[in-house]
């Protein structure tokens, strides 16, 4: 018996036309062009002044601090993080009590309170002092003397964001089912090995994005650490420069740009870091992929 080797009729497709996409894009576009004509035509932009200060060296050393100020928060921020979460997952009654209140306490005030009490912390404990109560002192020192507003301002973004890390890593940690845990442990590995080889590579496809947005949200957040306060900073120190020659607008737009330069930057990283850890999840075939299959259909209907 042959198979039937006829071809079915050829189908000519006419392609859905959207008139409609053209007109709104043309419109979009008009209404962009007019804006940036209008800005650039802005005396009250003063251009001059923002291509004069862009690449200032006191501007350029800001976002340097900024970028000390978002990596040094994440990092307390995620070793902190990774310990509330174990504490929330634990079966310990105490430390998910313990946990859950910090979460409750940091997620529910606002961070810029939360800079301004770290920012009277010098006024509220004047001394820290270490010792037995009503006994001798081993360690005592003075925070009158002390410039410690750079490090309060990261002690105060680390520790509200490590409320949120906590609540990204336990989301992540549970999303891998139970059974990985229980395959690991019959293949004889440690709970630590099970963690670092099974749990989290998987878990790591579900905290990479949020924790990406987290690090560029930190970044922008580090221009409330004026409430520490501390002017340091790329927000800071462009305000100062505004406030010095009357001219708030341009030194703005000099800090957004840079704002938005590192921001970009790190977009770039979160999107090589989710490629790397979502590699095996994607059911989607490359368009090799997909040439060989359809070479292997080809053969098999040449062969009957």
């Amino acid at each position: 018996m042959t198979a039937d080797t006829s071809l079915p009729p050829r189908i000519n497709a006419v392609p859905l036309r959207h008139p409609w996409r053209w007109v709104s894009a043309v419109i979009i576009i008009a209404l962009v062009g007019l804006f940036l004509y209008g800005a650039a035509t802005n005396p009250t932009y003063y251009w001059a002044t923002y291509s004069r200060y862009v690449f200032d060296r006191r501007v350029s050393l800001a976002a340097w601090n900024t970028i000390q100020l978002t990596v040094l928060s994440m990092l307390i921020a995620v070793v902190l993080g990774v310990g509330l979460a174990v504490m929330r997952l634990s079966p310990n009654p105490v430390l998910r009590s313990v946990s859950w209140v910090y979460i409750w306490i940091f997620r529910g005030t606002p961070v810029y309170v939360q800079l301004v009490f770290w920012g009277l912390f010098p006024v509220i404990y004047r001394n820290i002092q270490l010792g037995i109560p009503f006994g001798p002192s081993f360690f005592h020192f003075s925070l009158q003397n002390l410039s410690l507003f750079f490090i309060l301002a990261v002690i105060g973004l680390g520790l509200n964001e490590a409320a949120y890390m906590a609540e990204i890593i336990r989301a992540g940690i549970s999303s891998v089912p139970e059974g990985q845990t229980e395959a690991s442990t019959a293949l004889g590995m440690s709970w630590w090995m099970t963690m670092r080889r099974t749990i989290l590579p998987q878990a790591m496809r579900v905290i990479i994005p949020p924790t990406g947005n987290e690090i560029i949200s930190m970044l922008k957040t580090t221009s409330l650490v004026i409430a520490v306060p501390y002017s340091g900073e790329l927000y800071g120190r462009a305000h100062d420069i505004g406030v010095a020659f009357f001219q708030p607008i341009p030194l703005l737009m000099v800090a957004a740009t840079w704002y938005l330069a590192i921001t970009s930057v790190l977009m770039v990283g979160q999107y090589y870091l989710e490629r790397y850890f979502s590699r095996g999840a994607s059911r989607k075939l490359t368009s090799k992929q997909l040439e060989v299959l359809a070479l292997a259909q080809r053969a098999v209907e040449e062969h009957q």
